[in-house]
């Protein structure tokens, strides 16, 4: 036998070993369980009774988390801010200055500014008592919503609920029996028309500027230069010295009071 082959012999032994003895560690019974691990998360309230499922509060909370973005665009002020701002932007023909991360955060603060009272309110009767376990969950809706509801119903014109209304094809008595699915659509169609209303207002000032501005040109025989060229540093200029920015800021806020 060659020194090749005795190799070749010896490693076929050393696998069929290894086999053999991986076998019987698989079949033995001595096999170290994997632990069970059971977490519970307990809750009680104030007298001392369980409360609901954890997991099924902890599932709202996502749930809401999810949805506070559209819950502060649809069912605030932020919305109609944000249009004016970009009607603003558009009117004075800087493009993307201020930048479109600047109008938000700005509209988002006056937001809060604006609906501080009543999110103060929503903290003070429905999120403190459901985080001590007063009321239930349905209770906490029913309770956040009604501050909201109220400002929603101020500033939603009448004929856009009426619309509503007659799409659903049901009647109500009472505006406290209108759904919230008829609500805060004609309450999001008020918003983007007083948006619009507001950037038709704000566009007449500039215009104006931008045909003198066209005529002088005209009139001195500068066809080939561009009008709006010439107009921006005016239209920025008698923007920040009649604070233009704080002005429109002032109005808008003094609409929802």
């Amino acid at each position: 036998m060659t020194g090749r082959k005795k190799y070749a012999y010896i490693g076929i032994v050393v696998i069929i070993l290894t086999l053999m003895m991986a076998k019987v560690s698989y079949a033995s019974d001595d096999i170290v369980p994997l632990p069970n691990i059971n977490v519970s998360i307990g809750g009680q309230n104030a007298n001392g009774e369980a409360t609901g499922s954890s997991s099924v509060q902890l599932l709202l909370l996502l749930t809401i988390i999810s949805l506070a973005p559209s819950i502060l665009i649809m069912m605030t002020c932020f919305t109609r801010i944000t249009i004016i701002f970009h009607f603003v932007r558009s009117a004075l023909g800087t493009q993307q200055m201020p930048p479109n991360q600047v109008l938000t955060g700005l509209a988002l603060f006056l937001t809060l500014f604006i609906m501080g009272p009543i999110f103060t309110q929503i903290n003070e009767t429905a999120i403190q008592p459901y985080s001590t376990g007063q009321i239930t969950q349905r209770e906490f809706v029913d309770t956040a919503m009604e501050p909201l509801r109220e400002f929603m119903f101020e500033e939603a014109e009448p004929k856009d609920v009426a619309l509503f209304v007659s799409l659903s094809g049901e009647e109500y008595a009472t505006l406290d029996e209108i759904p919230n699915r008829v609500l805060i659509p004609a309450f999001i169609l008020g918003e983007i028309t007083k948006g619009f209303t507001f950037g038709f207002f704000i566009y007449i000032p500039f215009i104006i500027i931008d045909m003198v501005v066209a005529s002088v040109l005209m009139a001195m025989g500068m066809m080939m230069l561009p009008p709006a060229m010439i107009s921006l540093p005016f239209k920025i200029l008698l923007f920040v010295l009649a604070d233009g920015w704080g002005y429109i800021i002032e109005i808008v806020i003094r609409t929802f009071h």
